[in-house]
């Protein structure tokens, strides 16, 4: 089962209480939010299936006081997506284009698909070994893969090709982690050296024959996970099994990383970490990001980044507009070759437009629905037609 809650109302679920997404017969290893529509998330499963879900409008699964209320499971999934041969491993939702979804599987198959069809855009299958992270560039016309045979591989997703390689991206044999920042055409990759020490690298897609900048970060055994707030410039590299999380700015010149602080340091070990987009932020308070922390048995534990300013007023140099829930194109425009940065939108509170999509949101409708209404159709036809059947009617 899937647990769903709101951002603005924490508190506690109760399994058998709280509602549920209940739809997959394994184990849920991944889930992703459509970044243009709130209210659909996709599940990658050990079942081997993709699923899509339509969170509805009154899900409410704690009340106003943080506790746990009762509500209907949802097990009807809008789209089942299947293709690949074992359990699916990752998924990432594009960043400009609507409804279309990159994923992974344990048959080291990367797959690009077409959600709101049903089927796939492409597939490229020659990956050396289990795929360890996948993620989009700033426009989503790149796919980087880093995969257990030490090779990152720069796809191009419409086709299915590996455009160029990174060889022997770190030498360690930890899981490495990608992460592009943002418009400046450079990849950053988290890693381990063969002492085991934790390790980020960042490359120059143009030459990807040798590092820009390599840095130390500790040697903890934990794996590095990147997150970029491409607003702000503003890198936080967090660790599995460890409390710490640091802050770097990056500069696309020498010498590219500026640590920032001390960051933030726990006893709590983090399993996995996320960023909140910059539309669920508390803008007027100056939170320039929030983390939500996935502890063992704590729970998730959100972590916010402030910037004291004393003006009540919107700080604009620290919120320029960010990507908006309007997609830049469609996923056939997508795939027959365009390329658009990001639409944007203001953080202004005063200047905040209808954040759904500017009304062109798409309705998806369950397989039961639409077979439902289908039925009462074909019964309303073979009722007109004895009606027109008995007024000696030809039709």
């Amino acid at each position: 089962p899937l647990m769903v809650g709101r951002l603005d109302r924490p508190g506690r679920f109760n399994p058998g209480t709280s509602p549920e997404i209940q739809g997959h017969t394994g184990a849920v290893l991944d889930c992703d939010f459509n970044p243009f529509d709130d209210s659909m998330l996709a599940t990658a499963s050990e079942d081997t299936t993709i699923k899509l879900w339509n969170i509805p409008d009154d899900w409410e699964p704690t009340n106003e006081k943080g506790l746990a209320q009762s509500g209907e499971n949802l097990t009807e999934s809008l789209v089942d997506l299947t293709g690949h041969r074992k359990k699916v491993t990752l998924l990432r939702f594009h960043p400009t284009a609507s409804n279309v979804l990159g994923s992974c599987s344990s048959d080291y198959v990367v797959k690009v698909w077409d959600v709101e069809k049903g089927e796939e855009i492409s597939s490229f299958d020659d990956n050396g070994g289990l795929i360890q992270d996948l993620e989009w560039d700033f426009k989503g016309d790149v796919l980087a893969t880093s995969c257990k045979d030490k090779i990152v591989r720069i796809m191009d997703p419409r086709a299915g090709t590996v455009a160029s390689t990174i060889e022997n991206a770190h030498d360690g044999v930890k899981s490495v982690k990608l992460q592009f920042m943002g418009e400046s055409g450079k990849l950053l990759t988290a890693g381990a050296s063969r002492q085991s020490a934790r390790e980020v690298k960042i490359w120059d897609l143009k030459n990807p024959s040798a590092p820009v900048h390599s840095e130390t970060i500790d040697t903890a055994s934990g794996v590095l996970l990147p997150l970029y707030d491409d607003d702000t410039n503003v890198l936080y590299l967090a660790g599995k099994g460890d409390g710490i999380i640091r802050p770097f700015e990056f500069e696309d010149k020498k010498p590219f990383l500026h640590r920032l602080n001390d960051g933030f340091r726990s006893t709590s070990p983090a399993k996995g970490v996320c960023m909140v987009p910059k539309r669920g932020l508390n803008v007027m308070g100056c939170e320039t990001a929030r983390l939500l922390k996935l502890t063992n048995n704590k729970g998730i534990h959100p972590l916010s980044f402030i910037v004291p300013r004393k003006s009540e007023a919107f700080q604009d140099d620290i919120f320029p507009d960010c990507p908006s829930t309007k997609p830049a194109h469609s996923a056939d425009e997508w795939a027959a070759g365009s390329s658009k940065p990001p639409e944007t939108m203001s953080l202004n509170p005063k200047e905040r437009q209808n954040e759904n999509g500017g009304g062109t949101k798409k309705k998806f409708r369950t397989m039961a629905t639409v077979t439902k209404e289908l039925d009462e159709a074909k019964e309303r036809i073979a009722y007109l037609e004895q009606k027109l059947t008995e007024a000696n009617i030809s039709f």
